[in-house]
């Protein structure tokens, strides 16, 4: 009995041992296969096929970079835009006006209770590549003026401004063009028609004036760009060719920066968050404006005189832009409204009379005016890019 116990244990022993060390022999091959130790074994190593590469190589050596129009932190732009402007009461002294039936024609004086009007205007991409983007735009502003008294208004100018106010509707067009992943040329065309008229009654197109600027720049980093150039423009209703200075720049902790056309518009950006933006600066606003429509019930039938108002102001104001919703912004303006020019031009034979800056020239306004400076806001509802 005992020898017969004996046989059987030893029995099992062997079988154990047997089984273990066949697991044994299993684990030991799958860790040579998974992390090859022995280096004679040439079986075990793969040496990787770089030549599969070849063709990504020259694909990266062929390709060129273009720089970016945006910078980070930079205000969205406006796609769509409508908004309300008002400008609170001031005074308002017109000088007599030289005509051709009359020398002298009735100087005035006046208070302008309101001056306000609403504001659209759109920027829709045509064509968005990393090596050019353009973009075509529309605008309406208009400016109706409030009179405390204005059926005792005498100056022909001033009841112009009481019964039609004053309009500007035009198209635009932006072209980026990136020369390399630093250097850029930027575009800026305009097409406007401003004057006296109503809808319904709209002037010729003849008296749309063209405003251009050119900017050659650098988008030095993912935080600045910069450039210099040359305009065309009617911003402070004269005819001016001025250089211009571009610049905008965030911080390294995106809370600050600038953006800045001088000398159009400069301002210093403060940014809450993503969705939250305040701004302090200025912009210079204004065009020319042809008084077509006249006073034809009078000896003084402005249409017939080629007179324009250059009208021109300087807009000292804090900006506060908001996201109500995803790509819905608000935007809320406060400020002070500086006169710098409201005078009355006469054309030359049918042809401006170009000041270089303002400065005079043979020939003399017809008239020279004098407004005082109010308070003003300005509210819009924005549609803005991604």
């Amino acid at each position: 009995m005992q020898a017969s116990k004996f046989t059987v244990s030893g029995a099992q022993r062997l079988l154990m041992l047997t089984l273990m060390s066949l697991v044994g022999s299993v684990l030991q091959a799958q860790t040579n296969v998974g992390t090859p130790k022995d280096t004679t074994v040439p079986a075990v190593e793969v040496e990787e096929d770089y030549s599969q590469y070849d063709n990504v190589g020259f694909a990266a050596e062929g390709s060129k970079r273009f720089c970016n129009p945006k910078i980070e932190g930079l205000s969205p732009a406006k796609l769509i835009s409508i908004g309300y402007d008002y400008q609170m009461g001031y005074h308002m002294n017109a000088d007599s006006i030289r005509t051709l039936k009359q020398p002298y024609l009735m100087p005035d004086s006046a208070h302008v209770m309101t001056s306000n009007g609403i504001r659209f205007g759109c920027n829709i991409p045509v064509i968005s590549r990393t090596n050019l983007v353009w973009q075509m735009g529309a605008n309406y502003w208009e400016q109706r003026y409030k009179f405390e008294k204005p059926d005792q208004l005498q100056n022909p100018m001033l009841r112009s401004l009481s019964e039609n106010g004053l309009r500007t509707m035009g198209l635009s067009t932006t072209v980026f063009k990136p020369l390399n992943d630093v250097k850029f040329l930027l575009f800026q065309g305009s097409a406007d028609l401003s004057g006296d008229y109503k809808f319904g009654k709209f002037m010729p197109l003849k008296y749309t004036k063209y405003s251009a600027a050119l900017i050659y720049g650098k988008r030095t980093s993912e935080k600045k760009q910069w450039g210099v150039g040359v305009a065309r423009t009617y911003r402070v209703g004269e005819l001016n060719y001025i250089p211009i200075i571009f610049y905008n720049s965030t911080d390294v902790a995106n809370k600050w920066g600038t953006e800045i056309l001088f000398p159009a518009r400069a301002h210093v950006r403060r940014t809450i968050n993503s969705r939250n933006m305040l701004f302090a600066g200025y912009e210079l606003e204004g065009q020319s404006y042809r008084l077509w429509r006249g006073d034809v019930a009078s000896s003084a039938n402005l249409r017939n005189e080629d007179l324009e108002i250059r009208r021109g102001e300087i807009r000292l104001r804090m900006v506060y832009e908001f996201s109500l919703k995803d790509f819905i912004w608000m935007s809320i303006q406060a400020g002070y409204r500086i006169n710098y020019r409201y005078d009355v031009d006469r054309l030359s034979d049918g042809k401006e009379v170009y000041r270089a800056f303002g400065l005079a020239s043979d020939a003399p306004y017809v008239m020279v005016n004098q407004l005082s400076n109010p308070l003003y806001f300005n509210i819009s509802l924005n549609l803005v890019s991604p």
